[in-house]
């Protein structure tokens, strides 16, 4: 069957630079921005509920740019003013480069690790190891990420700042796909739970990092595109070698 349509579980790009457009050129296909599912921030009711106090912690751990505005919305809705002293710690250049939205960057104390992975960011941690961590999460959080830094002698709350929803189909939405590409457990859960009867037959299916390619395979369904794998580390060029494989069979 040959892919012409692919949808591609995320919103749609700001920049027409974007690697899934050069695909869509490359191979003649249509490629469809359309999220599985949506972010919810906490109201500040919801979050108080799990006694927290943010105004207790010395420093934050951010693992995403979503992680950081639903953490400065519910300051802001809690009327809470965060010291200058507090100090950031995030798992990526790219998202403590995000803090400028809401902080004056050079005036307080942020640190990143450069691949994006938590333990990375741990060494840091460390030289900083008598603040008092707050991390904050989704409801999606699997206690992983606490249970890591408890590993490395490192005392960490998680609070749970924003909630993962389905983003539901409406019944008049056409679901004409080949390709179906997936980031998270929970999209391929949304999938399942807008499509109960889905059936795969020919549809591909992409899936990013290893909890969600076991998401799928777990689901019933057949896995045919991973990534990061060494020949391919990110997921459109995951796409382009599998369709630079197939073409012509498919």
């Amino acid at each position: 069957m040959k892919i012409k349509k692919i949808l591609v579980s995320q919103p749609k790009p700001t920049s027409d630079k974007s690697p899934y457009f050069d695909l869509a050129e490359k191979y003649g296909v249509e490629v469809v921005f359309r999220p599985f599912i949506k972010v919810e921030g906490l109201s500040a009711k919801d979050f108080r509920q799990q006694k927290v106090n943010i105004a207790d912690y010395t420093a934050i751990i951010f693992t995403a740019k979503t992680a950081i505005d639903h953490f400065f919305r519910l300051c802001e809705e809690m009327r809470i003013n965060i010291p200058v002293t507090m100090k950031y710690f995030c798992t990526s250049e790219l998202v403590a480069n995000y803090l400028q939205k809401y902080i004056v960057y050079r005036k307080r104390k942020i640190f990143a690790a450069k691949t994006g992975r938590l333990i990375d960011l741990i060494p840091a941690m460390q030289k900083h190891k008598t603040e008092k961590f707050l991390l904050a999460v989704s409801d999606v959080n699997n206690g992983s990420e606490i249970a890591l830094l408890a590993e490395h002698k490192l005392s960490v709350t998680a609070a749970t700042m924003y909630r993962t929803v389905s983003n539901d189909f409406t019944e008049d939405e056409p679901f004409d796909y080949n390709m179906l590409v997936f980031f998270s457990p929970p999209g391929v859960e949304s999938l399942l739970k807008n499509f109960p009867d889905f059936k795969q037959g020919d549809i591909v299916i992409a899936a990013l990092g290893s909890a969600t390619a076991k998401s799928v395979v777990d689901s019933g369904l057949r896995l045919d595109i991973e990534a990061p794998v060494p020949e391919a580390p990110s997921m459109p060029a995951a796409i382009d070698l599998y369709l630079s494989k197939n073409k012509g069979k498919i």
